[in-house]
């Protein structure tokens, strides 16, 4: 998906909460700056793009489609890998500009609390849109073996300041929390297509680094 792509699918998404695409234009032009950070080899524009095409093919299950979308374009405005609140500094933000949209606050409360739950990952059964936001958002985790390769490359450059060994220490927790979970993936959608390549590519990225010499 090209700029222009995603440019199309911000006015299409902003046309349809019947915003003035005058005043969405500057907040567009500030997601791709920050989107486009030379810091961010994951945390991108890519990774919006795979998220809104991911989302897409459960469009017809979703309650509130476009609060899933605001959620994927503000989730991760802020990104900081030496920082610990980027989830609740981007929710800070998506209020902020969603309100200077003038969108309705029930939309706005919404993406706020969709943004704070990839702090964990985890929601509740009955929250349909959050669990596709959520799959959406992991949906990485269950790609080729080389798609994921390339990812957790793209992870460790981005923690590029971080030692080695505190960096193998710290991502094994986060593969074993994934790993010790019931299922990865919440909706049926996804946990069928994706959830056995997604343990698949965890428990090698565990077994690789539990090789690695620190």
């Amino acid at each position: 998906m090209k700029l222009e792509k995603l440019k199309d699918n911000w006015d299409n998404l902003l046309q349809s909460l019947k915003v003035d695409l005058f005043l969405a234009e500057p907040i567009f032009n500030d997601l791709v700056t920050a989107y486009s950070n030379s810091t961010r080899y994951y945390h991108n524009l890519q990774h919006i793009e795979q998220l809104l095409t991911v989302a897409n093919l459960m469009k017809d299950e979703a309650k509130n489609f476009s609060v899933i979308e605001l959620a994927i374009w503000f989730h991760d405005v802020i990104y900081d890998s030496q920082a610990q609140i980027n989830e609740e500094k981007s929710a800070v933000y998506a209020e902020q500009v969603l309100t200077h949209l003038k969108i309705d606050d029930c939309i706005i409360q919404s993406v706020k609390q969709l943004i704070l739950k990839t702090q964990t990952h985890q929601t509740n059964f009955e929250d349909y849109d959050s669990q596709i936001f959520l799959d959406a958002d992991l949906s990485i985790l269950g790609a080729s073996q080389t798609e994921y390769q390339i990812y957790s490359q793209a992870i460790r450059q981005e923690y590029s300041w971080l030692p080695q060994a505190d960096y193998c220490f710290g991502r094994k927790k986060v593969l074993a929390s994934f790993l010790a979970r019931t299922r990865v993936y919440h909706t049926e959608y996804f946990f069928n297509r994706l959830e056995s390549q997604a343990r698949f590519n965890l428990q090698q990225e565990f077994f690789a680094i539990n090789k690695i010499k620190n």
